[in-house]
């Protein structure tokens, strides 16, 4: 890849997690009335066909890695356990009084924060109040996140007799010197210990998170913790780009001084090299930062074309209805997202009041739910088309005149009604999606709020 196509791309931009991206969301047309009226609409119509998602945020953790961009607390006192526990319940119970039928869940994942954080018990007490007023789907995914220094053998095997087949382990990388930079200090052993538990007791897909861009990382460093990874072969991987955006996430991202962060070039062939060696290793790119082993369920999807992309990440299977739970958690009914208190305290006072804890969302529009599946597209197939004249908007046009140039730079190809991504434009898969962004185009932001896209 030629060092000017990184340094003609690499702008700050959204990851695209969703559509509209969380700071363009239109808070002045969104209540929640509203929200609950298109949540109800589209429980109604997809509960019983494919069931939905529930991802739920544990935002406790005991120390600070400095890498990390999600919300969370830290603290050592463990005491924080079960008044959470019992108040992501009683969100819950809320959400399913709304409801005409009993819920069927396809998916649950737990995220954080450090899901671990909390015990073996206490999260059997979570996932058991949640499943008392729920129904299993048929074909289920249930995953959540480990910590590989704190993630126990009671963990794993009382998760797995709840219905858990997934689980990823963040990893980082296995260089001591980046490690104490970002804060996070765990050795191989305590890898190789839990994806060995993990597959000794039954789960069928085992996930490590790698980060490349990390402070004081060099080549050899990524080469070497793949190869450390290798030897564990997970059945999938994210190889994730560090978002270095310290004016943001302020004192955990300044232990370190911003010229010990590789960038552009060198940054970007910590991604290339990595890359070819994750290939090497029978690794196949599903997604945009994501590699699976063919025998995994993820790798199916991706082939048949029924990979999804949410909040949660991606996912072998796509549910209409996502209900955040937690602090800080999101919620998708496809129409609209609603997100929940970051603060504490006021997550608790409102469910004191018998409240849902909302404090901002989104309804979409015609054109919203539009450009939202095209991204959808790029992003889980590499390829979009308006062949289906419902898939068209007025902007079309516009947005196929600004794509010309990355055409020009063989990053993707254009037909008479469809677009696919080269194997060169892998990386530049932000950038693409992008040029349908209507809603960035729009408000003409401070970009300053994303990290760089390459």
């Amino acid at each position: 890849m030629g060092c000017s196509l990184i340094q003609k791309y690499n702008v700050p931009g959204p990851r695209y997690t969703s559509y509209p991206t969380v700071p363009y969301w239109d808070e002045t047309t969104f209540s929640m009335q509203e929200w609950l009226q298109v949540l109800k609409k589209s429980f109604d119509e997809s509960n019983q066909t494919e069931g939905i998602s529930l991802y739920i945020h544990l935002p406790f953790c005991e120390s600070l890695c400095t890498f990390c961009g999600c919300h969370k607390r830290v603290t050592k006192r463990h005491d924080v356990e079960q008044p959470y526990i019992q108040a992501v319940l009683k969100e819950w119970q809320l959400y399913v009084a709304l409801f005409k039928q009993r819920p069927k869940i396809k998916e649950i994942h737990l995220g954080g924060g450090t899901p671990t954080f909390f015990s073996a018990q206490h999260l059997s007490e979570l996932i058991q109040g949640i499943l008392s007023h729920a129904d299993i789907a048929a074909g289920h995914e249930f995953s959540f996140e480990g910590h590989p220094n704190n993630t126990s053998h009671a963990h794993l095997q009382a998760l797995y007799d709840l219905g858990f087949r997934r689980v990823s382990f963040g990893v980082q990388d296995y260089n001591p010197l980046v490690q104490k930079a970002i804060h996070r200090i765990q050795p191989f052993e305590h890898v190789a210990q839990v994806t060995q538990w993990a597959r000794e007791i039954g789960y069928d897909s085992i996930s490590h998170d790698l980060v490349f861009g990390l402070p004081f990382q060099n080549l050899q460093d990524v080469l070497y913790t793949i190869e450390q990874t290798q030897q564990l072969k997970p059945d999938r991987l994210a190889f994730y780009s560090y978002a270095h955006v310290p004016w943001i996430k302020g004192n955990g991202q300044r232990g370190f001084k911003d010229e010990d962060v590789p960038k552009d070039e060198q940054k970007r062939e910590l991604y290339e090299m990595g890359k070819q060696k994750l290939l090497q290793h029978d690794y196949v790119e599903i997604g945009m930062d994501h590699f699976a082993l063919k025998e995994d369920g993820l790798f199916t999807a991706f082939e048949s074309g029924q990979l999804h992309r949410n909040f949660m990440g991606y996912s072998a299977s796509k549910t209409q209805v996502m209900i955040g739970l937690g602090l800080s958690s999101i919620g998708d009914s496809w129409y609209g997202f609603a997100q929940n208190e970051k603060d504490l305290a006021q997550y608790y006072a409102r469910l004191d009041a018998n409240e849902l804890p909302i404090v901002k969302g989104h309804l979409l529009t015609t054109e919203d739910l539009i450009i939202r599946q095209h991204i959808l597209n790029l992003m889980c197939r590499f390829h979009t088309s308006w062949e289906d004249a419902s898939m068209s908007f007025s902007q079309l046009p516009d947005v196929l005149n600004e794509l010309k140039e990355m055409q020009r730079d063989g990053l993707l190809q254009i037909t008479v009604n469809q677009i696919q991504i080269t194997e060169q434009g892998k990386p530049f898969i932000r950038n693409i999606c992008m040029a349908f962004d209507l809603r960035l185009k729009r408000n003409k932001p401070n970009m300053r709020i994303f990290s760089m896209t390459i």
